[in-house]
């Protein structure tokens, strides 16, 4: 991740690498909310459940729980939250 000015953020390069490190049958899950755009953390894999039915302002995509059924592994862009 690059710093200049006080804002971090990987460039186009950085993430390629990091994406081609990872199984490359994974789909690519993003977080967000709202509008307007935030950095995002390093990707991390994590294991996630489809509930299509949830209101569009909590994702149709929800982290696994213990026991859930019909999992899935996914790549995730989880957005920086800033507490302004």
């Amino acid at each position: 991740m690059n710093n200049q000015n006080d804002k971090f953020y990987f460039t186009a390069a950085q993430l390629i690498e990091i994406l081609k490190a990872m199984p490359q049958d994974l789909p690519v899950l993003v977080s967000g909310y709202e509008s307007d755009y935030e950095n995002f953390y390093h990707p991390v894999i994590r294991k996630m459940k489809h509930k299509p039915d949830t209101p569009y302002f909590e994702g149709e995509f929800q982290p696994a729980q213990d026991g859930d059924k019909e999992t899935f592994d996914a790549v995730i862009l989880a957005r920086v939250v800033r507490d302004d």
